[in-house]
């Protein structure tokens, strides 16, 4: 690759916490094809990222991995909508595998956590903690347990809340990649799986 040249591969995410979270999930993994990410730092920056990066030379794919958060549909829409503009055809509705849109450069889209459910990443990486965990009961009551006079988070981010203080009970507690790297969290539970399974059919 020439100095200054784009990737070839590229994923777009919508901030640090999803780049390190795909970085230790593709790190056991050395059949996922090499690709760089890029932190858009907010979903505003990365739907206005999804044009020129499709168009930037030398692009073989892209990928665009974002938030479902309250409304998948209109998420999917947004970006969608991008990917027309940019000259590709992606389907009518999102692909609970994850979408990829063949073309040149061929383009994929992932709303967490799961295609299809309103949420966000922490969703996601809570299914990764194993069925059995006897902490993450115990974090849920914790959180329930706050009056709601006393409570700095939002209605919709009680699970967020939940994750969190279940990362602040491992021996040595870790953001949510890190987890990952040390184990505490199932790189090859099923949702993990269909993710990478994803990367490797968007990159390969």
């Amino acid at each position: 690759m020439a100095p200054g040249s784009p990737p070839g591969r590229i994923l777009l995410v919508e901030e640090a916490d999803d780049k390190h979270v795909v970085r230790h999930l593709c790190n056991a993994r050395p059949d996922i094809p090499d690709f760089e990410i890029a932190d858009k730092t907010g979903l505003p920056a990365l739907v206005r990222a999804i044009g020129p990066e499709i168009k930037a030379p030398g692009r073989l794919a892209v990928g665009i991995l974002a938030d479902a958060n309250d409304n998948p549909q209109a998420r999917w829409q947004s970006i969608a909508g991008r990917l027309r503009g940019a000259g590709l055809e992606p389907p009518p509705s999102m692909t609970q595998t994850g979408t990829i849109v063949e073309g040149k450069p061929r383009a994929g889209i992932w709303l967490m956590p799961d295609n299809d459910s309103p949420g966000e990443l922490e969703n996601f990486v809570a299914g990764l903690i194993a069925a059995e965990d006897p902490v993450w009961p115990l974090a849920s009551a914790y959180i329930e347990s706050i009056p709601d006079t006393a409570r700095k988070f939002k209605p919709g981010k009680i699970l967020k809340a939940r994750l969190h203080a279940w990362l602040a009970a491992r021996a040595e507690p870790r953001k949510m990649g890190g987890a990952i790297g040390a184990g505490d969290l199932d790189a090859t539970a099923p949702a993990a799986e269909e993710l990478c399974d994803w990367l490797r059919q968007l990159f390969r």
